[in-house]
Formats: structure tokens, C-alpha cells, sequence
């Protein structure tokens, strides 16, 4: 299939013995960023996806039409692996049956489904987890959904941070029994809680986010995880980027005044012009 060695090379991270970085991707030209610079993965949140898409917060009102779209414009700028949030799977288990469909033919690497109950319930406003047997119903739809046996598919749970690190082991050992890949976690505070998950699971473990003393490279990795998300700095900067350069241009400063901007070389090689250059001169007789 055409995306199987992008998922084939998400698998033997996971079943490596290093732990891994993943760059934050949101769109085409981050994600060939991300890819010229070494990055083993791209990692597409649904936080990013919401801003870069809808210029939203991350409260699920990005549909999963949306959500693929954008990864298929990234699986056609790049060859780079790509992990996606997939959320809550769109809805119940038949809409996390769909939501692994679609994404598989969007050409993502690998993806998450979590328990947290979204979108938030009327008059509720802490973060809610689905039941243990909800969660594991949407893992066994998740499952059931690939028709690519090498797409990663990923049970995550933010139980540690919600309910107890207890809860946490719990429903982990349980979407581990339904036959998922790898475990994803968020929440976790410290050493002894990400010990106690390692000890109670056999699956490799990815982190979305940890604190300071979660973040030796080595450690994490004797711990079984083979993927420490970083956060989203690159949309970040991105944003601070583009407000610092309008409102220079809004302020009356010359276009060759300002700084801060990619070099034409920089440019040309993130739009891959050599090759279309090359293209052009193959099947239009251009002269390069």
C-alpha cells in the first residue's frame, strides 16, 4: 500500500529501544520542515489542528472531514511518519470505526483514541473520561476499522491527571487486552507514576507531555516509552512570527526592513523548487 513504509517506520520506533521526539506538524510546509531537518515523526494534535484549521481552542469543534483533510495535504508534501490525535474517534465506536478509515486513507502513520468525553457535556465543566468499557468498545472498533494491518493504532487515556494513576493502570491494562499497538498517556506527574504504569502493561508507551524530571531520553526509554511529545512550539512561533510581521507592515516599516524572514533559499527548498524545476523541464520542455 502507498503508506506503508511511513507506517513501518512509526512501528520500529515503537518497537526500538530508544525514546523519541517527534516534530509538531500542522500543515505542508511544516511537516517538509520537519522532514528536512531529521525528525523521525511528525506529531499532528488536535490542538494544532483546531488553530491551524479554524483558528479555534481545542474544545472539538474541528470535524473529522477537517481533520483528514489536512492530513492528506500533509501525506502529499512529505514522506515524513505522521502520528494524529484522532481524539474521542468523532463520536461512539462506529463513528471510531470510521474515523480509523478515513485517516488510514489520508495517509497518516498511526493515530489516538482517547476516553476523555467529548465534546464537554451541558453544565460540566472538568474534563469527564468515558467509561472503562466505553473506552475499550472504541479500541475493538478501532481495530476493527484497519484495513492496513501496519497503521498504528494507539489507546490513550489522560486518567492520571482525571481521576487517579489507579484508574489510569486500569484502563490502560484494558485497551491493552483488546489488542491495540502502543499506549499513549497524558497527565503523568512524575517518576513513580509512569513506574507504576510500565510495571502494570507490556505495550510500548508514549507520553504527551511530562514534567521536567520525565524528560532524560534514557530514562524514559528504560521505562518502555518510545515517543515524549514536546508540546506544540512550532505553530506557536509561527503565530508570533506572522503577528510581529503584520503589525510592522501595519505600522508603516518597509518590506525590506524587516527581519526574520526565511531566506529565498530557505523558501525554495521548503517549496522543493529544484524539483519542480526539474519536472518542468522533463514533460514541459522548460528551460531551467
Amino acid at each position: 500500500m502507498a503508506f506503508r513504509s511511513r507506517r513501518e517506520k512509526l512501528r520500529s520506533i515503537l518497537s526500538g529501544g530508544t525514546c523519541v521526539h517527534p516534530g509538531s506538524v500542522y500543515d505542508a510546509i511544516s511537516i517538509r520542515i520537519a522532514e528536512d531537518l531529521g525528525f523521525p515523526l511528525g506529531m499532528f494534535g488536535g490542538s494544532v489542528a483546531s488553530l491551524a484549521v479554524l483558528g479555534d481552542p481545542d474544545i472539538t469543534l474541528i470535524t473529522l472531514t477537517e481533520l483528514c483533510e489536512q492530513m492528506r495535504r500533509m501525506s502529499r508534501a512529505s514522506t515524513l511518519p505522521v502520528l494524529v490525535d484522532a481524539d474521542h474517534g468523532y463520536g461512539n465506536a462506529l463513528n471510531v470505526r470510521r474515523t480509523v478509515q478515513e485517516l488510514e486513507t489520508a495517509g497518516a502513520a498511526g493515530l489516538t483514541i482517547e476516553d476523555t468525553l467529548l465534546p464537554a457535556t451541558f453544565g460540566e465543566s472538568k474534563t469527564q473520561l468515558t467509561s472503562l468499557e466505553e473506552g475499550a468498545g472504541k479500541m475493538k472498533a478501532a481495530l476493527s476499522g484497519r484495513s492496513d494491518p501496519s497503521l498504528v493504532i494507539m489507546g490513550r487515556t489522560g486518567a492520571a491527571s482525571i481521576t487517579s494513576i489507579e484508574d489510569a493502570v486500569r484502563r490502560a491494562k484494558a485497551y491493552e487486552a483488546t489488542g491495540v499497538d502502543a499506549l499513549f498517556f497524558t497527565g503523568i506527574k512524575s517518576r513513580a507514576e509512569l513506574e507504576a504504569i510500565a510495571a502494570a502493561t507490556r505495550l510500548p508507551i508514549v507520553l504527551g507531555g511530562a514534567p521536567e524530571e520525565l524528560n532524560a531520553l534514557d530514562y524514559l526509554a528504560a521505562q518502555r516509552v518510545r515517543i515524549a511529545l514536546q508540546g506544540h512550539a512550532p505553530i506557536a512561533a509561527a503565530t508570533q512570527a506572522v503577528y510581529e510581521t503584520l503589525k510592522a507592515l501595519r505600522e508603516g516599516a518597509s518590506p525590506k526592513a524587516l527581519k526574520g524572514l526565511a531566506s529565498a533559499e530557505l523558501t525554495g527548498r521548503v517549496m522543493r523548487d529544484a524539483e519542480t524545476k526539474a519536472r518542468s523541464a522533463d514533460v514541459l520542455g522548460l528551460k531551467t
